[in-house]
């Protein structure tokens, strides 16, 4: 059959199991998170290394950054190109990088878009000074090497970073499970705390954030985050930072000098654009970018008028843009075991002294071994010199002369070997006077390495000159402040929206409209086949439209946004969910503390506030309860408390009591307006009619058909009982009323 027995059977859920292992591992380990020594992924160490090895520090002329990637990619790296680019590009912006690693010449991004970099066969780059600090002390022995991808080179494992890059410039990044979102920081604050730590070890954290105040990114823009609240992150591990934008007030314009790390203005300025076009910011009138090279952010944003609060308008473009960001914060890094952890700030500072410690050691360790190999055949050469005759007549005579070298002087083959390479030209006397020199300055330097090496005191005291030597030549001061703010906050929807009368006009169908102003020919307007005229309400665009069905539910809804009257309106039901077979009935509108009165056909009523009716449910709330073929009437505005109700029954009996004499409810059926007898109403023969609510000195006209009553001060007065009676009889000709006026 041919079926070669050089092979593994497994089953496919271990397969499986194994390989997304390995690959979850190797995202994990070799890709995504960052390790504690030198704070840099494998890709950004391999970007640097290969820099360094092609002789691009920082006082080197600029080379193509296409060389580089070649470079790393053919050497260490062996994966796409353009992602190796872009991680190069992000350590040589200045606005990503708190300190940059690469030094770029030519389009390397801007801040509008940090994407809109050149490619790489068109940018130069070299190695920033800093970066110096990660690589200064490479070949003193102080970090392990393994083969790169196929075996051919070497490579570090890590690199012998002088500073704790970890926290100076951060990073971010997802792996399998886990993610990092390590921020920046001020490289003088986290030296000061380095020391600190160095000359008291058991300092605590909150010792340690007396010098780190908190993040501090590229930007300029302002941390807002809570002292307690960087703390606890700080403890944590875990947490979010947030950033808000810098403005000033120029001629009561508003300007904002500086945006949160990573904000583009120009995206900026669109958001604040949408908004203006949904018309959700009628304050502002224009926006400006007046950004240029002397002044790298400057958005201005003119407002309406100068009686605009521009506090309250920059505290909703905080809450609704990203003039504030948060910034999630991770410390998840690999440890000096080789695993990733979430560490908080007093264990990686803990760690990195640690890891700088045995740097330190291996540096001055090797140091140490060339002195001594130096020391060893300086003493060699000095026998030489002081046996000069000798030792020629032993390389004329003999054959071999290193074994009689070693045997006749007592000396190793390492010397032996270094005296017969000895050059004629340093036989002077001259030259025995510089090995003798030379001797005397290297046993100081071996005593002084000795000494550091076993005083532990000693050797905290050079990490700590190095440091402060590193904090004098690359540090700065905090760019971006702590400021204790307010929490930014949206304004109200009402404030957002240009205060105008509304009348709001309802159709048999339940199709809603608004036409600007109170004055208004409802009656006038076009309606769709086989719809007409319903109800109509005079609000304002700030104020919400309430809605009453044939079940006594209210419902409510905003007016700004409802469509022209020159239209014919949109249906309710898009908007609300009104129960089955429900009907719209009445429009109503007033500010949340105005009254109103309920009243149903059956004679029972009470009072209600506007706010009581309200409900973001689209099914509205239950208002007033209506059973058995009972109607409500249209809801009436009360303006006072001295204000009368005027109730007129089918038979014409009409009743005027104080307003007050009702309760004040939510919802319900409400007390007895005026006593309708049970059997007239249940056969139809009576039933409330109308009802309105007049002013103390008002004038009450009623009217029937084409007749019209009109009721002053002294009339209403026999109309006047109390609540829940019969009422009296209007005069002849009125026993049928249609409608009551005030």
């Amino acid at each position: 059959m041919g079926i070669q027995e050089n092979y593994e059977q497994l089953p496919l859920k271990d397969f499986a199991e194994k390989a997304y292992l390995d690959y979850s591992m190797y995202v994990i380990l070799d890709r995504a998170l960052p390790h504690i020594g030198d704070g840099l992924k494998p890709v950004q160490r391999r970007i640097i290394y290969a820099m360094s090895e092609l002789g691009l520090n920082a006082l080197a002329k600029y080379k193509k950054s296409a060389r580089t990637v070649g470079d790393v990619l053919g050497k260490y790296h062996p994966h796409g190109d353009s992602a190796c680019y872009e991680a190069m590009v992000i350590m040589a912006q200045s606005f990503s990088y708190r300190y940059p690693l690469v030094d770029g010449q030519g389009n390397w991004g801007s801040t509008d878009d940090p994407k809109s970099f050149a490619a790489m066969r068109y940018t130069e780059s070299r190695l920033t000074a800093y970066a110096q600090t990660l690589l200064s002390e490479l070949g003193q022995g102080t970090v392990d090497w393994v083969d790169n991808f196929d075996g051919s080179l070497q490579e570090p494992v890590i690199l012998p970073a002088r500073l704790p890059n970890i926290i100076l410039n951060g990073t971010m990044g997802i792996a399998v499970g886990m993610a990092t979102d390590i921020p920046p920081h001020n490289l003088r604050e986290v030296v000061n705390a380095c020391i600190q730590l160095l000359d008291e070890p058991d300092s605590t954290l909150e010792s340690l954030l007396t010098h780190i105040k908190g993040p501090d990114y590229p930007t300029s823009a302002e941390i807002t985050t809570s002292s307690e609240d960087i703390m606890q992150m700080y403890i944590s591990g875990h947490g979010s930072i947030k950033m808000r934008a810098i403005y000033e007030i120029e001629d009561h314009n508003i300007v904002i000098t500086a945006l949160p790390h990573q904000v583009s203005g120009s995206k900026l300025l669109e958001q604040v654009a949408a908004q203006m076009l949904a018309k959700k910011l009628p304050m502002l009138e224009d926006l400006r970018d007046e950004s240029d090279h002397e002044n790298p952010t400057r958005l201005v944003f003119i407002p309406k008028s100068k009686r605009i609060d521009l506090d309250s308008v920059m505290s909703h473009l905080f809450a609704t843009t990203d003039l504030e960001k948060s910034y999630r914060v991770n410390l998840n890094m690999i440890g000096l075991n080789g695993k990733p952890v979430v560490k908080n700030l007093l264990t990686i500072l803990t760690e990195w002294l640690r890891f700088r410690t045995e740097t330190v050691r291996r540096r001055l360790q090797y140091r140490l071994d060339k002195v001594i190999a130096r020391l060893h055949i300086l003493d060699a050469l000095l026998i030489a010199f002081l046996n000069i005759d000798e030792v020629i007549a032993i390389i004329r005579e003999h054959d071999k002369p290193k074994p009689v070298l070693m045997s006749r002087f007592s000396i190793t083959d390492i010397q032996a070997e270094a005296i017969l390479e000895l050059k004629l030209r340093h036989l002077a006397k001259l030259e025995e006077m510089k090995i003798k020199g030379e001797q005397d300055e290297l046993e100081k330097e071996r005593k002084a390495l000795e000494k550091t090496l076993g005083s532990k005191r000693l050797l905290n005291r050079l990490i700590k000159t190095e440091l402060e030597r590193d904090a004098e030549k690359y540090g700065d001061d905090r760019r971006s402040p702590i400021v204790e703010r307010n929490v930014s906050k949206a304004l109200e929807t009402t404030a957002l929206i240009s205060n105008e009368p509304l009348t709001i006009v309802l159709s048999q169908k339940g199709w809603i409209r608004a036409a600007k102003g109170h004055d208004i020919e409802v009656q006038s307007l076009n309606y769709r086949s086989g719809d007409k005229y319903l109800d109509s309400a005079k609000g304002r665009s700030t104020q919400p439209i309430y809605i009453m069905d044939s079940t006594g539910r209210v419902y409510n809804t905003t007016t700004h946004d409802l469509p022209s009257a020159r239209s014919q309106g949109e249906p309710l039901t898009g908007r609300l969910k009104p129960p089955a077979g429900s009907l719209f009935t009445h429009l109503f509108a007033g500010q949340p503390e105005d009254w109103y009165l309920l009243v149903s056909n059956a004679g029972y009523g009470f009072r209600v506030q506007l706010k009581d009716l309200q409900s973001k449910n689209k099914a509205g709330k239950t208002a007033i309860t209506l059973k058995d073929n009972i109607k409500a009437l249209t809801p009436i505005e009360i303006h006072n408390d001295s204000d009368l109700v005027a109730v007129v029954t089918l038979q014409g009996r009409l009743l005027i009591f104080p307003v007050l004499e009702l309760p004040a409810l939510s919802k319900g059926k409400g007390n007895k307006l005026i006593q309708i007898p049970p059997s007239d109403f249940s056969s139809d023969k009576d039933e409330v009619v109308a009802v309105s609510v007049i002013a103390e000195e008002g004038v009450l006209k009623v009217i029937s058909g084409k007749r019209h009553l009109s009721l002053k001060k002294n009339d209403i007065e026999a109309y006047i009982g109390n609540r829940a009676k019969r009422g009296a009889a209007l005069p002849r000709g009125f026993q049928r009323v249609d409608a009551l006026e005030n």
